[in-house]
């Protein structure tokens, strides 16, 4: 059953459609990320579940009862912003109890709800000092502190990491982590950034245009983009993607990917498949990630359809745990991940293998996956 539903949901403000026809469902105790491009309704999104927006139609249910006309106070939903919301005026533990001295909580069960929340976020050596006392990362526990004493049924965070540097964002993904695997919280969170949706998510729903693109685990996202957006979106690197040609071979498939002042790559692709048949003589758009593209030692030896080309190589760089090659194939710059220690120099040929268990293929008219 699930915790969380949004069926066939529609808003528009105006004529201007900016969410359409969005289905998604979360179980309790889940979280939900949705991620997109500036601009592609996701906050939008966020914010009528909270019932800050109304929708145009369609139905919100939480425990399968619908909070269509509730008030956002009716709803038992806590939202932690992007831009924290603390009162400036008011000391930590202010802030964190503001909510409850409002509903008329006595101040024990105050005082012991703040004691609690403090204790969770290990923040309790800041609870007098006021927000501008505190680094972005404290006012940040604040503003989730202040969400937690409530006890609700739905987490909403909106972009909430944003405004930290890139350090302390990766702290803060992590208790964040922490968090909900301690807590065990029904969670929706907004960003744009798809390292934040891998690594959070139990669940994805990639956002463009107001469509729902592909809505899935990390892994069926990352693995089994649905569409061309969703492959080139998730992913860092991002995935490389050619425009090839599809033959017959003996054993299945031929992938043949032009080069720059040289014959064609050749790469067997044996496996069976009457979608990629059908494209037999025409272009497809062929989806490879870096690290499906390594050098020969570092090639997965699980791997079914492991098969090796020689390429001329531009550009190396290495980045420590990693090294990265580029090279140009089927008229467009081609990333491979490497081992640290693999030997490779720019401007000469090197032999890479590429894991074709890990190959998809999009059809460039409608961006589709054929396989």
């Amino acid at each position: 059953m699930s915790f969380l539903a949004i069926k066939n949901l529609n808003k528009a403000f105006g004529s201007v459609e900016v969410l359409k026809d969005i289905n998604l469902e979360i179980e309790e105790g889940g979280f939900l990320v949705l991620v997109g491009p500036s601009g592609c309704g996701k906050s939008t999104l966020l914010n009528t579940i909270a019932g800050l927006e109304p929708i145009t139609s369609g139905t919100i249910e939480i425990r399968e009862r619908s909070v269509e006309g509730l008030h956002p106070s009716k709803r038992d939903i806590a939202m932690v912003f992007q831009s924290y919301a603390l009162y400036p005026n008011m000391t930590v533990a202010g802030n964190i109890a503001f909510g409850m001295e409002v509903r008329g909580v006595p101040k024990p069960e105050r005082d012991k709800a703040i004691a609690e929340v403090a204790d969770t976020l290990q923040i309790g050596h800041l609870l007098k000092r006021k927000p501008s006392q505190l680094s972005g990362g404290q006012r940040q526990r604040v503003a989730m502190g202040r969400a937690l004493v409530r006890k609700p049924q739905v987490f909403l965070f909106d972009e909430p990491l944003s405004n930290l540097d890139a350090k302390l964002r990766v702290d803060m993904r992590t208790e964040i982590k922490r968090l909900h695997q301690r807590l065990g919280t029904t969670i929706v969170y907004v960003t744009h950034d798809q390292i934040e949706a891998m690594t959070l998510a139990t669940k994805i729903a990639v956002l463009k245009d107001g469509v729902l693109q592909q809505f899935g685990s990390p892994s069926e996202i990352y693995n089994n983009p649905a569409n061309l957006f969703v492959a080139d979106f998730m992913g860092s690197p991002a995935m490389n993607l050619l425009d090839a040609r599809i033959e017959q071979a003996e054993t299945g498939h031929s992938i043949v990917l032009d080069r720059p002042g040289g014959e064609p790559l050749v790469l067997n692709y044996a496996a069976h498949s009457d979608a990629l048949a059908a494209h037999h003589g025409k272009q497809v758009i062929f989806g490879i990630r870096p690290e499906a593209l390594t050098d020969p030692d570092g090639g997965d030896r699980n791997a079914r359809m492991l098969v090796e080309g020689d390429c001329l190589i531009d550009v190396v760089e290495p980045a420590g745990s990693d090294t990265f090659a580029v090279t140009r194939l089927g008229g467009k710059e081609v990333v491979a991940r490497l081992r640290a220690d693999a030997s490779i120099d720019p401007g000469t040929t090197a032999r890479l293998s590429f894991n074709l268990d890990k190959a998809v293929f999009f059809d460039p008219k409608t961006q589709t996956r054929i396989v």
